[in-house]
């Protein structure tokens, strides 16, 4: 459900209540659609979030934790030019549209006192957050609007702000009931689809509520309603304004698994018995329960997005290299013809005219007439040396194949290897242990960015059912280190075969492992794998002891001999034991 304008009212009330003489601690733009403001009075601290993601656009107090970019995008710059050090004033919602005003007086470069307005404007893809000064004009606008984008309303440094243009339709908290009811019945439609359509204020789940309360379930178009319908639906109309006006009740819809559908400042009463309706402390805490698992997704694909890209190119490129070799190492396997064609020409050369194009003579090895082509600027017996030369670079350039192919195969299970790692990465962090394993194996020449020294990340750790500790590796600096230091001989060792996926160990302690702790450590390998979604997946496991690495294989990437091969299906409920999940 997008934000509708009662439910960004009621909340922006709750901001007002809370934050107002509040003053700016700091400010962060943890992705490129979302500000974090640090809050704080004599009450405490607090984060304000603005979000202007299309699809999840919201405000509020938030409790998520972030990971900030290490150098703050240039909008996050201004806002920290202008509004550093600033006290919130007040919090107003326009009435009736998704947009409010986050009004603050900050000190100028000047040492003034100077209002600054933030304008948070929540329109669904068309979301915005909008820096206006004491002037009203735009100092400048997250997402700018050019004229060619919006010639009613461009967004751009230095114009005069102004709001967006109204809808024309009344207010849903302001239209009377007679109006109420002739705008709802002018629309021949289905009562929740009639209501939305006939006001503007409230979401399409809040207008299939007051349709539910008045007519029950199913599809009742207007045309079909009797007097008494119109004056229950007039009536549940008027339980929603009351509601608003009391407050409201914010509350989430959860399906039978726990995850959020739908949230609302009165309860859905339409989604029971199906669905359980979850009463919040406040409207911001409602929000936060509905969006903050959708939006710490959103953020991680951002963050990854042009890493993954950047391997994903990496990874084709050397596919690429890998066909071409493929093709001429074919090609140099049917070379023995060149050896013969040289052999016959200087077992044939008194046969051989200078100057002649070809010749034609018994192949003595199976007794067939072959067709020679010949050099005519060479004599035969140098025709004989050349063919000779062909075949010795030929047969030189397959064993120098041999090796390139083998190298460009482990290249290639390599980068599959970090492409699976960016798409699994947990955040900033993960993602900067990646860049710099690419930087130190060469890959990332051009990338100039100073990656912050940052303590290195734990392993995954679980235990098993028996009591054996489980260690997972989260990326490939991590199993490296997980299997070649920290792991001891007697340890088991899995890893899903022939597919990306994570170094898993179980520390023996110098105790026999039983089957059951080697069952779970085996779906823990397969969970943290390219095959997760897979069943019977074979997974190799081995003592740490039989493990080697050489000098030439890529990070992560080790080689055994002696190993047995499980075929395992991870089992939800003995994963969920283990405490594993994303």
């Amino acid at each position: 459900m997008a934000l509708d304008a009662a439910t960004l009212a009621l909340t922006a009330g709750e901001l007002d209540a809370r934050l107002t003489g509040a003053r700016i601690d700091k400010i962060f733009q943890p992705t490129r659609d979302e500000v974090v403001l640090m809050m704080r009075s004599r009450a405490g601290g607090a984060k304000l979030l603005l979000s202007a993601r299309s699809g999840a656009a919201r405000i509020g107090i938030t409790t998520e934790s972030f990971e900030n970019p290490q150098v703050p995008p240039s909008f996050c710059m201004l806002l920290r030019k202008y509004l550093s050090g600033g006290r919130l004033d007040h919090v107003r919602a326009e009435k009736g549209e998704r947009l409010v005003f986050f009004d603050f007086t900050c000190t100028s470069e000047m040492g003034d006192q100077v209002p600054v307005t933030l304008a948070a404007e929540l329109m669904g893809r068309y979301a915005n957050i909008v820096v206006v000064n004491g002037e009203r004009r735009v100092v400048d606008a997250l997402k700018r609007v050019d004229l060619d984008a919006s010639a009613v309303r461009p967004l751009l440094p230095g114009l005069a702000y102004t709001l967006p243009p109204r809808q024309d339709k009344p207010d849903f908290f302001e239209a009377g009931e007679e109006e109420f009811l002739q705008r709802t019945f002018s629309f021949d439609a289905p009562a929740g689809d009639a209501v939305m359509k006939a006001v503007s204020g409230i979401g399409p789940a809040v207008c299939r509520e007051i349709a539910y309360r008045a007519l029950g379930e199913g599809r009742f178009f207007t045309g079909e309603l009797d007097a008494g319908q119109r004056q229950a639906l007039a009536r549940a109309a008027a339980e929603v304004r009351a509601a608003f006006a009391a407050g409201g009740q914010p509350t989430v819809v959860v399906d039978e698994t726990g995850k959020p559908v739908e949230y609302s400042f009165i309860p859905l009463t339409q989604y029971q018995p199906r669905c359980e309706l979850r009463p919040c402390e406040s409207y911001c805490g409602m929000l936060e329960s509905y969006y903050a698992a959708k939006d710490q997704a959103e953020r991680l694909r951002q963050k990854s997005r042009n890493l993954g890209k950047t391997v994903q190119n990496l990874c084709e490129r050397a596919k690429r290299k890998q066909a071409a070799r493929l093709e001429e190492q074919a090609a140099t396997e049917k070379a023995d013809h060149l050896r013969v064609w040289g052999e016959l020409l200087q077992a044939n050369l008194y046969a051989v005219q200078r100057g002649a194009r070809e010749v034609t003579v018994e192949n003595y090895y199976d007794g067939t007439q072959v067709s020679i082509p010949l050099d005519v600027r060479l004599s035969p017996s140098a025709n004989a040396q050349k063919y000779f030369k062909e075949y010795k670079k030929k047969q030189t350039a397959a064993r120098m194949l041999k090796k390139l192919l083998a190298d460009g195969q482990r290249e290639i299970d390599y980068l599959e290897t970090v492409l699976y790692e960016v798409g699994q990465a947990g955040g900033e962090a993960a993602l900067a242990e990646i860049r710099a394993e690419l930087k130190a194996g060469g890959y990332l020449k051009n990338d100039r960015r100073k990656e912050k020294k940052q303590k290195p990340a734990d392993f995954l750790r679980y235990t098993s059912s028996d009591g054996f500790e489980i260690l997972v590796g989260r990326n490939n600096a991590q199993n490296d280190r997980l299997t070649l230091h920290t792991a001891r001989g007697r340890d088991l060792w899995f890893h899903v075969k022939d597919a990306p996926g994570s170094h898993t160990v179980v520390l023996s302690g110098g105790r026999e492992i039983p089957l059951s702790t080697q069952n779970e450590a085996a779906m823990l390998a397969v969970f943290h794998s390219s095959q997760a979604a897979s069943a019977k997946v074979p997974v190799d496991l081995t003592e740490v002891r039989n493990i080697r690495k050489t000098g030439d294989l890529k990070p992560g990437m080790v080689l055994y001999e002696k190993y047995e091969t499980a075929y395992v299906t991870p089992d939800p409920q003995v994963l969920e034991k283990l405490g594993a999940g994303r």
